[in-house]
């Protein structure tokens, strides 16, 4: 994998409409050079995201009271809430990778932060015909743990990754996540017992050498 430094910048919770419009800026100044490529960490208030495929049958009962919000991002519905870290990454691309690269190298990444914080996982390949299988699932339970969902515009990335820390992972069940009726979303609570958001940040930001 290649070397890759980004800056990082950390927030606790930030509303998802107020962080789309400050990763919009991100992009423009990556794409301007006005500044290097970028980690943002956050989390944000109960939402869930759909991407511009998914289907009105796998977004949730609206009586749950949780805001759904189209998102340009790829992939399809997701939830976010406190107790997920979310990462933005905002990186200007070489000719010689496209996003679908990138992305392969942000399962990567992702996997080698959940092994250092105890709990081995894995990316997986797309079989023909399937649903795209991106995203980050645990090794031996089968569940998934990180939903990514990334475009690219003038060259730069944008949107990231959701990693399921120590929260409520009860609105997952209220809609159909990443396109798949089947998956059994889980944290790293669930898996390991106890799981801690600073240690979480640290291994994610280490991972991505992001400083």
């Amino acid at each position: 994998m290649r070397a890759r430094p980004l800056t990082l910048i950390q927030d606790d919770l930030v509303d998802y409409d107020t962080a789309m419009e400050r990763m919009t800026d991100l992009v423009g100044q990556r794409q301007r050079d006005e500044r290097p490529d970028t980690l943002w960490l956050l989390s944000h208030p109960s939402v869930y995201t759909v991407g511009r495929r998914t289907p009105l049958t796998h977004l949730p009962d609206p009586t749950r009271g949780i805001p759904v919000v189209e998102t340009g991002r790829g992939g399809q519905l997701t939830y976010h809430g406190p107790g997920q870290l979310v990462g933005y990454l905002i990186v200007k691309l070489g000719e010689d990778q496209g996003i679908v690269d990138y992305v392969r190298e942000v399962e990567l990444r992702l996997v080698e932060a959940l092994g250092k914080l105890g709990l081995p996982a894995e990316r997986r390949d797309t079989p023909p015909g399937s649903e795209l299988l991106t995203g980050v699932w645990t090794v031996e339970t089968g569940r998934k743990i990180i939903s990514i969902g990334m475009r690219q515009s003038r060259g730069v990335t944008s949107h990231g990754f959701a990693l399921n820390v120590d929260g409520d992972l009860t609105p997952w069940n209220w809609a159909i996540a990443c396109g798949m009726p089947d998956v059994d979303m889980t944290s790293l609570k669930r898996e390991l017992g106890t799981a801690s958001m600073d240690e979480v940040r640290t291994a994610v930001a280490a991972a991505f050498e992001a400083s």
